[in-house]
């Protein structure tokens, strides 16, 4: 059995819009103690919350993002080739665009592609054109994109999981009694007050909305634990009333190019852990 761990084992080694490293120190308090078999997040993104748990038996982690899927295979089986790669790659605005157009020859330097363009683009974003082509701009970033020990670290948390690219189903029957399943859907939460289902059709409809909440009904069924993080809206409070715990949180807004956008926003966090249970 494996536990939440107050010290994270490590920190995501991408950025990523959405991303809940804020959430952290929220999780510890609500899972407490709690031990679980096998985790599942299938919404993987920049892995804040998997980095976090410590040590599980099996987890099992899945994105609709191909590439990123990919990088995350490339740094669990071989990170050394991924970094050696990455040790060529200069943080120059010239050298950034012949990378961007650039189609690697193997999957570690696909890997090392990914992860430079992350580090050095503009905010982080992972955004492509019609022809599925990555078009974000150069970010002009002093931070360094190579963090060796990182990717190492990774490379041990990810030994024990299953990657997959896929609809957040595609690791359901893998679901058992005992599990804990994160679930963090992508939604827009600037506008939550009034433009929920109208910001959202591209990123995670009102219908994905539906069959997800379906979902958690699955998961209750087989004995099975989940924390969802979504948009803080009153049709998401009524979609996911299932007579489990519901949190209101706020946090900072870190996502956008107009600082005078910036600000706090509200999440809601539901969950069927029991409050003061045993764990």
């Amino acid at each position: 059995m494996s536990k939440f761990v107050e010290v994270v084992a490590t920190k995501p080694f991408l950025r990523w819009a959405g991303g809940k490293t804020w959430l952290i120190k929220y999780l510890t308090e609500i899972v407490g103690d709690m031990k679980f078999t096998s985790y599942h997040e299938p919404f993987l993104g920049g892995g804040a919350i998997f980095f976090t748990v410590s040590s599980p038996e099996n987890s099992y982690l899945s994105d609709l993002n191909q590439e990123l899927i990919d990088t995350y295979q490339a740094i669990r089986d071989n990170p050394v080739a991924v970094i050696n790669t990455l040790k060529s790659y200069e943080n120059t605005e010239e050298f950034y665009y012949r990378i961007r157009s650039w189609i690697p020859d193997n999957q570690y330097e696909q890997a090392a592609r990914f992860i430079f363009l992350n580090q050095t683009s503009f905010n982080g974003l992972y955004r492509v054109n019609q022809r599925g082509e990555y078009n974000v701009p150069f970010g002009y970033r002093s931070k360094d994109f190579l963090e060796e020990d990182k990717l190492i670290t990774a490379s041990k948390c990810l030994q024990k999981a299953t990657l997959a690219c896929g609809d957040f189903t595609c690791n359901k029957n893998q679901i058992k009694e005992g599990d804990l399943v994160f679930l963090d859907p992508p939604y827009t939460v600037s506008h939550n007050n009034n433009g929920f289902i109208k910001y959202n059709q591209k990123l995670f409809s009102l219908d994905d909305q539906v069959r997800l909440s379906g979902f958690i009904d699955y998961i209750k069924s087989q004995g099975a634990y989940y924390i969802l993080s979504n948009a803080a809206h009153q049709t998401i409070s009524q979609l996911f009333e299932k007579g489990d715990t519901r949190l209101e949180l706020t946090r900072a807004s870190l996502i956008g190019g107009d600082n005078a956008k910036r600000g706090k926003v509200s999440e809601y966090i539901f969950t069927n852990i029991p409050e003061g249970a045993d764990r």
